[in-house]
């Protein structure tokens, strides 16, 4: 009996272990899935929490239901990976493997920005975790005024769409509760504008301009200073807030660095084209815990997971795996007042205006706001417990922009 193992049952590891299930004969392949978790999140829900729009109930599901028959499920703690003799120790056992499927994800380090962790849950917030985002709604929900500053620590972050989202919202939240015209909100961002690509960013910044959203760019933290309550660059550069947002440094998992497999950050050395692990044989990496330049987003893990288990196969049947994944990922973007923006791109092309005519829903627009582009995004919740991690060929966002396909709608 040969033995696929997947490390991690978040997006990437549940699709592809759906879709191996399918394509490998059970009598001949045993299919195994490590996780130290019994809850699946819907991270992007993490979001809405701090207004009030999900609880966090609405954000999770038993990760069994969505592991297929077949497939074995072993919640455990993994403690480390080797893989020259292709083995993965846990707290309560080891597994030997055939073929390895690194989908570990990656975690936020509040501990690496000096200062941070002296107010981390206090004046200093984040809902890039399940407890921080139920901790923000009860700490903000009755604010009346003050200075909020959303601050990204470093990149690559967990979907570098939702700093944008976070600001849009907090303009509307604070709005509809009437106390905006006494709340300053800034974003502080180690990046050149408010996204990293041009047109994009030109867009998206003139809407925090509309919003009365104030963006910092170019900002190096240095340190964060409690006591004075501000934001220090390495250039001397100070921010004063009252309530600190921050998205800390993404790191990959800790055992990925203790086990020699990643960079410093803790993310795989991934082909970016084939994903499979540069340094190390029969493994491929999928979503949060590659260092491919795309985003990390449930999108990508989606487009990613077709390559991976094409791959896969493959190798499996001694061909060579093919150099097909082009970075594609699809984000929309929620901009407050139920209305949200659409962007689609890869790692040639950047995000671009245009419309894609969706049959029997659309047009949504790219790069333009629009109730329709809302409610795709508020939508894809369901789909994505309900389909798309089953193994459907029919999610909502994802599935429906295929590669390529928006190409020639684009317009520059």
């Amino acid at each position: 009996m040969k033995k696929l193992l997947i490390l991690g049952s978040g997006s990437g590891g549940t699709m592809v272990a759906t879709k191996m299930r399918e394509k490998l004969p059970e009598k001949e392949w045993e299919i195994t899935v490590i996780d130290r978790d019994w809850e699946h999140h819907y991270q992007a829900g993490w979001l809405f929490v701090p207004f009030g729009v999900y609880t966090l109930e609405d954000c999770i599901k038993p990760k069994a239901d969505f592991i297929p028959k077949g497939v074995k499920l072993v919640m455990d703690s993994i403690e480390s990976i080797d893989p020259a003799k292709k083995t993965v120790k846990c707290k309560n056992g080891s597994y030997t493997y055939d073929w390895v499927v690194v989908a570990t994800g990656c975690r936020i380090a509040p501990e690496e920005v000096e200062g941070m962790m002296d107010d981390w849950g206090g004046n200093i917030q984040n809902f890039y975790t399940p407890n921080g985002a139920v901790e923000l709604f009860k700490k903000w929900k009755n604010m009346k005024e003050g200075r909020i500053v959303h601050h990204i620590a470093e990149m690559p972050i967990k979907c570098p769409v939702a700093p944008l989202e976070f600001v849009y919202l907090a303009d509307w939240f604070f709005t509809i509760n009437g106390v905006r015209q006494n709340i300053e909100i800034e974003l502080v961002t180690p990046l050149t504008g408010a996204f990293t690509k041009p047109v994009a960013a030109k867009v998206l910044g003139k809407v925090c301009e509309d919003k009365n959203i104030k963006v910092t760019p170019n900002f190096v933290i240095d340190n964060v200073n409690v006591g004075k309550k501000t934001l220090e660059s390495v250039s001397g550069e100070e921010v004063p807030y009252d309530l600190l947002v921050s998205i800390p440094p993404n790191f990959g998992q800790e055992v990925i660095i203790d086990s020699g497999l990643g960079d410093a950050m803790g993310y795989v050395d991934t082909d970016k084209h084939t994903l499979k692990a540069k340094n190390f044989e029969n493994m491929y990496v999928i979503g949060d815990a590659t260092n491919v330049p795309t985003s990390k987003a449930g999108s990508v893990a989606h487009y990613e997971s077709d390559i991976v288990v094409d791959n896969l196969i493959r190798e499996i049947e001694g061909e060579e795996p093919r150099p097909d994944y082009d970075g594609h990922s699809t984000c929309f973007i929620v901009s407050g007042y139920e209305q949200a923006y659409l962007i689609d791109f890869n790692y040639e092309v950047e995000p671009l205006p245009g419309k894609y005519p969706f049959p029997g829903i659309g047009p949504f627009s790219l790069l333009g706001e629009s109730h329709m582009n809302y409610w795709g995004k508020m939508m894809f919740k369901w789909v994505y417990f309900d389909m798309m991690l089953k193994g459907s060929e029919l999610p909502l966002e994802p599935q429906m922009f295929m590669a390529g396909k928006m190409r020639h709608l684009a317009k520059a």
